[in-house]
């Protein structure tokens, strides 16, 4: 390959198109050909030519002067182009092509998508907590029970982990009910406790002022026996 030649290609601009644009663009609409000449369009803007003309896009593309026409017309329509105009200081006005509302689509797709995604996990979660409740429990969890389960989750908003860091709790006090897990959450809430962390270091607080104090002989026993620390498991 001629050494000048190739000098000249590796100086040419990069065409930027970002990889979740390429990913997605035929979920949001973008037929090949479309999606053909937002490129086009792009590198243009890239060129310094931010207002191709049908002409222009023709030497590139396989399609004649009227079928580029109809193609950014119908790009504009579809909310993927926009046609924006600008005054410079001498009065000449300008138009030019926006991708922006192409980026904004694609940013309103995305988060729908991480909406989905998340709405999933939180079925499969709490689909695994009926699981853990119900092999605690022993038996299939009663319709208030499970109703009960659903709006920890719901409407009081507890994470998961924080769920079962309560249920292990009463597995360990030997009060295992809704009603005594279910004041667990409501102390825990009332004191800012979120996360599994946070409910360690308010129990340890808690027994800290709770617990009496211990003569040596009791002391040594107790350390003879280590108490099991649930939220550690």
């Amino acid at each position: 390959m001629n050494q000048n030649f190739l000098l000249q290609w590796m100086k040419q601009k990069q065409v930027i198109i970002p990889a979740l644009l390429i990913e997605h663009y035929s979920k949001l609409g973008l037929s090949e050909q479309e999606f053909a000449g937002i490129i086009h369009v792009q590198a243009f803007i890239e060129q310094g030519e931010p207002f191709p003309t049908p002409d222009r896009l023709s030497e590139r593309m396989s399609l004649t002067t009227a079928e580029c026409a109809k193609l950014m017309g119908g790009l504009v329509k579809k909310g993927f182009l926009s046609l924006d105009k600008h005054w410079d200081n001498e009065g000449i006005l300008f138009e030019f092509y926006s991708l922006e509302p192409l980026y904004e689509k694609l940013c309103t797709f995305l988060q729908s998508k991480e909406i989905e995604g998340q709405e999933k996990r939180e079925e499969e979660t709490a689909g695994n907590l009926y699981q853990v409740f119900e092999k605690e429990f022993c038996r299939p969890l009663s319709p208030i029970e499970a109703e009960t389960l659903s709006m920890w989750i719901d409407q009081d908003q507890h994470s998961s982990e924080l769920i079962i860091g309560a249920l292990r709790e009463a597995v360990i006090s030997g009060k295992l009910n809704f009603r005594y897990i279910d004041r667990i959450l409501f102390e825990w809430k009332r004191n800012g406790v979120k996360t599994v962390a946070q409910a360690r270091a308010h129990g340890e607080k808690f027994r800290a002022h709770q617990k009496p104090k211990k003569t040596e002989k009791e002391r040594v026993r107790a350390d003879a026996y280590p108490s099991f620390n649930w939220l550690e498991k």
